[in-house]
C-alpha cells in the first residue's frame, strides 16, 4: 500500500487481484482465493506493533554485523502524520477546527499538533494538524534507519528524544555515539542524556529563544540604554548557571545630570538610583560546545540524511 500509494484496503486488494505476480512474491499463495476486505482490515487493526519493532531491530543488527550501519553518528527527526479527519482539508472550514477541545470524532487518539518550516523561533510559517509524529533515528553515514517510534503531535520533540534513545540503546549499543539533530531538540536534558548516559558528543545548533541581548564591552560589562559600562554587582549561583548582575555607575550619586538619557530608572527616588540588568553565564555542557569550528559544521552537515 505504502510503495504504490493506496489510500484505500480495496484498491490493494483489486492491485493483487490484477498483478497476481506481485501476490506471489508478497507470500500469497495465488492457487488459492486471496484474503478478504476483512481480513486485511482486521491485520491493520490488530497487528501489534512490537512484532514489527522486533523485525525492524533484528535487520538493523544484521546490517550492523554486515558493516553496512556503523552507529558513530546518528540524527534524529521528526515527521508530522495527519490524522483522517475532515478538520485536515484545507477545504474544510467548521469553526474552532483546530482547538483543543473540538477531537475528531473519527480519531480518539491523535492531537493537536503545529508543522513549522524550520524551527527558528521568528518563522512565521507554520500550520495546525491533526495527528500523530513519527521520530526516526538514522544512521548518517549509511542514511538508513535504527529506530523509530510514533507519537501523538502534542509531544515535543525533546521528550520523545530521550526515551526513543534510551529504548534504542538497550539493543544497539550507542556508546560514544555523536548525536546530531536540528534546534529542536536544543534542551539541556537532551544533552544531558546524550553525554553522562550513552556517554557521547551533540551536534546541535543553539536555539535562543527569544533570549535577550546585551550590548558588552570586551571585558564582559553590559552597556546600558546610555552606553555607558555598568558595574559588575555580585553574583548569584544555580545549578547549571550563574546569574551575574550588573548595576548603573552612579548608582550611589545625587547628581541628575550624569544619566545622558534621563532613564526614568535614573529619577526613581530610591537609596540607590539608575538601571540594573542580569546576564548568565551558563556553566553546563549545553553552554561548553564550540559550535564554530569546522568539525562541528562537518558533522552537523550530516543532519540531511535525517530529512530525507
Amino acid at each position: 500500500m505504502k510503495a504504490e500509494n493506496f489510500a484505500e484496503i480495496s484498491d490493494l486488494i483489486d492491485y493483487l487481484r490484477n498483478n497476481l505476480i506481485i501476490a506471489h512474491l508478497c507470500g500469497f499463495d495465488i492457487t488459492k482465493k486471496l484474503p478478504s476486505y476483512c481480513t486485511f482490515e482486521r491485520l491493520l487493526k490488530n497487528f501489534d506493533h512490537k512484532y514489527l519493532s522486533y523485525v525492524m531491530q533484528n535487520q538493523v543488527n544484521i546490517l550492523k554485523d554486515f558493516g553496512l550501519i556503523s552507529g558513530e553518528s546518528i540524527s534524529l527527526d521528526s515527521t508530522p502524520i495527519k490524522a483522517n479527519t475532515k478538520f485536515n482539508n484545507p477545504k474544510s472550514f467548521p469553526k474552532n477546527k483546530f482547538s483543543k477541545d473540538n477531537q475528531p470524532k473519527s480519531d480518539k487518539d491523535c492531537r493537536l499538533g503545529v508543522h513549522t518550516a524550520s524551527n527558528d523561533s521568528s518563522n512565521k510559517n507554520y500550520e495546525f494538524y491533526w495527528g500523530y509524529k513519527n521520530h526516526i533515528i538514522i544512521d548518517c553515514l549509511s542514511g538508513l534507519p535504527i529506530a523509530e517510534v510514533t507519537t501523538p503531535a502534542n509531544i515535543p520533540d525533546f521528550d520523545a528524544a530521550i526515551p526513543l534513545l534510551s529504548e534504542t540503546n538497550n539493543w544497539f549499543n550507542l556508546d560514544g555515539v555523536n548525536f546530531i539533530a536540528d534546534k529542536g531538540y536544543d534542551v539541556k536534558k537532551v544533552y544531558n542524556f546524550v553525554r553522562n548516559t550513552l556517554p557521547g558528543h551533540c551536534f546541535i545548533p543553539l536555539n535562543k529563544r527569544g533570549s535577550k541581548k546585551h550590548n558588552l564591552t570586551d571585558d564582559g560589562h553590559v552597556v546600558c540604554d546610555a552606553g555607558i559600562p555598568m558595574i559588575k554587582d555580585g553574583k548569584e549561583y544555580f545549578d547549571g548557571f550563574i546569574k551575574q548582575k550588573h548595576r548603573c555607575k552612579y548608582y550611589k550619586s545625587k547628581d541628575d545630570s550624569l544619566c545622558p538619557c534621563y532613564h526614568p530608572k535614573y529619577f526613581n527616588g530610591k537609596k540607590y538610583r539608575g538601571c540594573i540588568k542580569y546576564t548568565s553565564i551558563s556553566t553546563d555542557y549545553r553552554s561548553s560546545i564550540n559550535r564554530n569550528p569546522i568539525h562541528f559544521k562537518s558533522k552537523y552537515k550530516l543532519r540531511t540524511e535525517s530529512e530525507r
